[in-house]
């Protein structure tokens, strides 16, 4: 049974909720993240991840939605605010009326469950929470084995990125790690262990269009930071660099708008020669 906490004001632990929504620092010292909305409290909790708080206002009439997540939960803590706190702490329009901690997971590679058909999408150095947020949500709806996010990055448990994600963060594997170097170790065991794996980076000046590349086949997709793009070393690493055709007069995609778009083509290439 969770613990009933009543906050009646700014206390220690409001402060302590509010920091871990706006600070990194704090939460990667905390081991904790702030999330709000229902999509995502319920792929949490369908994901099986580990709940430390709901946040709640018993002044409000609750939903059936939100009885029963309290009636079921297995959170270590429950804290009842009055609705002002609530919605002080709420980014919706309308205040949510479940607010939640969860745990941060490990960055451990072997989350991501690999086989003859994994895709795994690396993003170096993504620069900002909602492109992060819609990359996750596209990975989820196009079935991608996860992602891995390197070098000096927007931070995944950012609230506004949770919320870009509507929900896929916690279907998703997404797995931080400080550099390319470390993720070369990884790659070369997978190498060993699936043959044919390939390597396939994407930039706007690639050599082959995207429906011309046979996806079939194990892939890692690499994507660069939307300003610099791909580092020189992951450009190295790469086996091929493929784009995607376009016109008009843009002279490039939104990286998020460019990451569905090839997604897209690997699944359906992938279902049409399945």
């Amino acid at each position: 049974m969770a613990e009933i906490t009543k906050i009646y004001s700014e206390n220690d632990i409001f402060q302590n909720i509010e920091k871990l929504k706006r600070s990194r620092e704090k939460r990667n010292k905390m081991g904790v993240f702030f999330f709000e909305g229902v999509r995502n409290i319920n792929n949490a909790i369908k994901f099986q991840w580990n709940i430390d708080s709901f946040i709640y206002s018993e002044e409000k009439n609750l939903s059936d939605w939100a009885e029963s997540i309290l009636k079921n939960s297995t959170a270590k803590n429950h804290y009842e605010l009055p609705p002002a706190l609530l919605e002080n702490l709420s980014s919706k329009e309308e205040t949510s009326e479940l607010l939640a901690l969860a745990e941060i997971p490990n960055d451990d590679l072997d989350r991501i469950k690999c086989g003859d058909n994994m895709l795994v999408i690396v993003f170096d150095r993504p620069g900002s929470p909602g492109n992060l947020g819609t990359i996750i949500r596209s990975c989820d709806a196009f079935s991608a084995s996860g992602l891995v996010i390197t070098g000096h990055a927007v931070d995944v448990y950012d609230s506004e990125t949770v919320s870009a994600s509507t929900g896929s963060l916690f279907s998703v594997p997404v797995v931080r790690l400080p550099s390319q170097k470390e993720l070369t170790p990884w790659i070369e065991k997978m190498k060993k262990k699936f043959p044919n794996l390939q390597i396939i980076a994407t930039d706007e000046k690639g050599s082959e269009e995207i429906y011309n590349h046979d996806f079939a086949k194990p892939t890692i997709l690499l994507i660069g930071n939307e300003t610099w793009g791909l580092s020189a070393a992951y450009k190295e690493l790469s086996e091929v660099m493929v784009k995607i055709p376009i016109s008009g007069s843009a002279s490039s995609l939104n990286v998020a708008s460019a990451m569905s778009v090839v997604l897209y083509e690997i699944n359906r290439q992938r279902k049409t020669q399945g």
